[in-house]
């Protein structure tokens, strides 16, 4: 276990290689504001030091690299009318989504064990991404009412046939197979080879091949479970609005159809609606800062003008009753416009500064 006095993210260097460590295992690492503030002063102390070739990023503790956000700090500013607060949180955190997907030396990450949420957004935007055997990735954002961010809608948009509606709307969990098959993540090393990695890439010979360092470890993982299933999912996942999903899943044979279903039928009607809407507008959006950008809008939407994200909160994750009171509490009851309503959201302060 961690001591309290140590910082909650560690950065330091050997051998070429800047390692930073999120260091709050007792929140699964959760990511609060200095947290971001602390990962990006890293970045900046390494982007033009000539003795840092690499960076890698993992996990304290043995759980996981990152559970997400803070989402009791986001309830607790989104229930108070912190909206400046709540917006520096989603700028500063996007800035470092950005900047890992375009930082000048090879990123890593390690995404060991839980990486959810805001783990996604300092993992999936790497330039090289490892899984392992405990790997555990989802995007679970409608499960508090919300909708996937952190640059979550350019990778879902971007994964094969409909895994994208499928994974962002259910929020299911991906295993090392299926973040590689959905386009998540690169490489399966198994944990205990990680020890071995981490020293390789401290060591290596050759600085300007660090793939091909990471393939000495890197083993072929089993068959995904996604792959198998996308009969079904690309079929029903293709219905236009989430009340035709439903439908054509309700119509499926599968029985994992069926519970899918049912799922839906649990989750917020208007997280859904503007999931669907914001995945299938990112596939037609030219790069990551744009669907950043489109995600700034619908968070801010969410934050300012809509009850179910602190009653998602405050059901699955304070209170924990599991019995969310959505409003409005089902699909048939949703206006027409709120998805074109939520893309067209304006926030008051611009994402990039």
């Amino acid at each position: 276990m961690t001591d309290d006095s140590e910082p909650t993210v560690l950065a330091r260097t050997a051998g070429g290689l800047g390692r930073l460590t999120l260091n709050r295992p007792r929140a699964l690492n959760a990511l609060d504001l200095d947290m971001i503030h602390r990962l990006h002063a890293a970045l900046d102390a390494w982007q033009d030091d000539s003795d840092v070739d690499l960076v890698l990023l993992d996990g304290a503790g043995e759980r996981g690299l990152c559970a997400g956000g803070d989402v009791r700090g986001l309830a607790e500013r989104v229930s108070s009318g912190r909206a400046a607060d709540t917006a520096q949180f989603f700028r500063d955190e996007y800035a470092l989504n950005a900047r890992i997907a375009e930082y000048p030396k090879t990123f890593i990450a390690l995404a060991d064990g839980i990486t959810m949420g805001g783990g996604i957004g300092v993992a999936g935007h790497a330039a090289v991404r490892i899984v392992t055997e405990r790997s555990q990735l989802a995007m679970p954002e409608t499960r508090i009412g919300f909708t996937p961010d952190v640059g979550g809608t350019w990778l879902l948009a971007h994964a094969p046939g409909r895994l994208g509606e499928y994974l962002g709307l259910t929020g299911a969990v991906m295993d090392a197979s299926d973040a590689i098959y959905a386009g998540f993540a690169d490489h399966f090393v198994p944990s205990e080879r990680l020890d071995g990695l981490r020293d390789a890439l401290e060591t290596r010979a050759d600085p300007s091949s660090p793939t091909e360092l990471v393939l000495l470890f890197d083993e072929t993982p089993p068959p995904s479970k996604l792959e198998r299933a996308r009969e079904w999912i690309d079929v029903a996942f293709a219905g236009e609005t989430v009340l035709d999903i439903v439908e054509r899943l309700r119509a499926r044979p599968e029985a994992e159809a069926s519970a899918t279903a049912d799922l839906l039928g649990e989750l917020a009607p208007t997280g859904l609606a503007v999931t669907l809407a914001s995945i299938r507008r990112s596939r037609g959006l030219p790069g990551l800062r744009a669907a950043l950008e489109q995600e700034y809008g619908l968070v801010m939407w969410f934050a300012t003008t809509q009850p179910d994200l602190v009653e998602g909160i405050r059901a699955q994750v304070i209170d924990k009753d599991r019995s969310p009171r959505w409003r409005p509490a089902t699909l048939a009851d949703l206006p027409p416009d709120v998805a074109a309503s939520a893309l067209g959201h304006r926030p008051d302060i611009p994402l990039w500064s």
